[in-house]
């Protein structure tokens, strides 16, 4: 008779290994949710870097060292809006 642990065991060795880059963008989402902190934190605290952002938000992000990727973006937009 198998534990409920050891049968749970059983199905995940069952599934398919995930894409590779899903690891890979597991290890750097805390990275980028603390940049992504400290610029909302600076566009809340400072009206030019505020103004730059609302003008070319991507052009701010490459400036900052941060990939504008569409998720990041409409992240930014929505948090910009409130």
């Amino acid at each position: 008779m198998t534990t409920p642990e050891e049968r749970i065991a059983e199905l995940l060795r069952a599934l398919p290994a995930p894409p590779a880059g899903w690891a890979e963008a597991a290890k750097e989402l805390p990275g980028v949710r603390r940049e992504l902190d400290t610029i909302l934190e600076r566009i809340e605290r400072d009206e030019r870097f505020r103004e730059r952002a609302v003008a070319d938000l991507e052009a701010m992000l490459r400036t900052e060292g941060v990939e504008p990727t569409p998720v990041v973006v409409a992240h930014l937009r929505r948090r910009l809006e409130t």
